[in-house]
C-alpha cells in the first residue's frame, strides 16, 4: 500500500503537470466542492494542497464527523437530511444508538473520560467497525472505507475525477477510444490473439505506405 501522503504528493504534481504553465490550481480545484466530496474540512484541505500536514483526530471522531458530514451533503431529492431512523434501519440498527454515538462525540461532555486528541488509532473495531460499514452502504451502496480514510487518502480520492476531464481535454480522442478499449478487454483470449495480429498487419502496412512515400 502506497504512503497516503506520498500518493497524494504524485497526484498534485501530476495536477501540476497537467495544467502546466497556462493554468493554475485555483483555475480547476473548488476547495469547497473537494471537501463536500471527501468530507475534510475546507482549511484542512487547503493545508493538505500546499503540502501540509492535517491535525491529528481519534479515528471515532473523524467517522462520526463525516456521518454528520453526509447527512448534511447526502440529501433526499427533496432536500431534507436522511434520519437518524433511516439510517441506521438499513444495517440492523436503531435510531438512538446512532444519533447517541454523533451527538454523544460531536457534544462530549467534559469529563475526564474525553478521549484524548492526539489519540489516532489506526482502524476502528467491534460495534464502530459495523456501524461504519452499514452508514457506508446507505450512502456509496457499499463498505468502502470513505469514513475512516486518512485525510490524504480521501482528498487523493476526490481529486481522481478532476484529473480524468484534464487528461480528457488535453487528448480530445480519450471520450471516443474509451468505449472501444473497454470493449477490446471484455475479448476472449483467442479474439484478442486475432485482433493483434490485425493490429500488427495494419501497422506494417502504415510503415509501408510512408517508406514508398519517403
Amino acid at each position: 500500500m502506497r504512503d497516503p501522503r506520498q500518493a497524494l504528493a504524485e497526484t498534485l504534481g501530476l495536477l501540476d503537470s497537467l495544467l502546466g504553465k497556462r493554468q493554475r490550481r485555483d483555475d480547476v480545484l473548488d476547495v469547497g466542492r473537494l471537501s463536500v466530496e471527501c468530507g475534510v474540512p475546507p482549511d484542512v484541505v487547503r493545508t493538505l494542497l500546499k503540502g501540509g500536514r492535517p491535525p491529528l483526530e481519534d479515528i471515532t471522531d473523524r467517522i462520526v464527523r463525516r456521518i454528520a458530514h453526509l447527512r448534511e451533503t447526502r440529501r433526499r431529492p427533496d432536500g431534507s437530511r436522511h434520519s437518524y431512523e433511516e439510517i441506521a434501519s438499513s444495517f440492523g440498527a436503531t435510531r438512538a444508538s446512532l444519533s447517541n454515538l454523533v451527538n454523544g462525540r460531536m457534544n462530549p461532555k467534559k469529563t475526564g473520560d474525553a478521549a484524548d486528541p492526539g489519540r489516532r488509532p489506526a482502524r476502528p473495531g467491534g460495534p464502530l467497525a459495523s456501524t461504519q460499514a452499514g452508514v457506508e452502504r446507505f450512502f456509496f451502496g457499499e463498505p468502502n472505507g470513505w469514513l475512516s480514510a486518512e485525510p490524504e487518502s480521501a482528498l487523493d480520492e476526490a481529486l481522481q475525477p478532476v484529473l480524468a476531464r484534464l487528461r480528457a481535454a488535453a487528448d480530445p480522442e480519450t471520450d471516443r477510444r474509451a468505449p472501444a478499449l473497454r470493449a477490446a478487454a471484455a475479448l476472449p483470449e483467442d479474439e484478442w490473439r486475432l485482433l493483434e495480429r490485425f493490429i500488427d498487419t495494419l501497422v506494417r502496412k502504415v510503415r509501408e505506405e510512408r517508406g514508398t512515400r519517403g
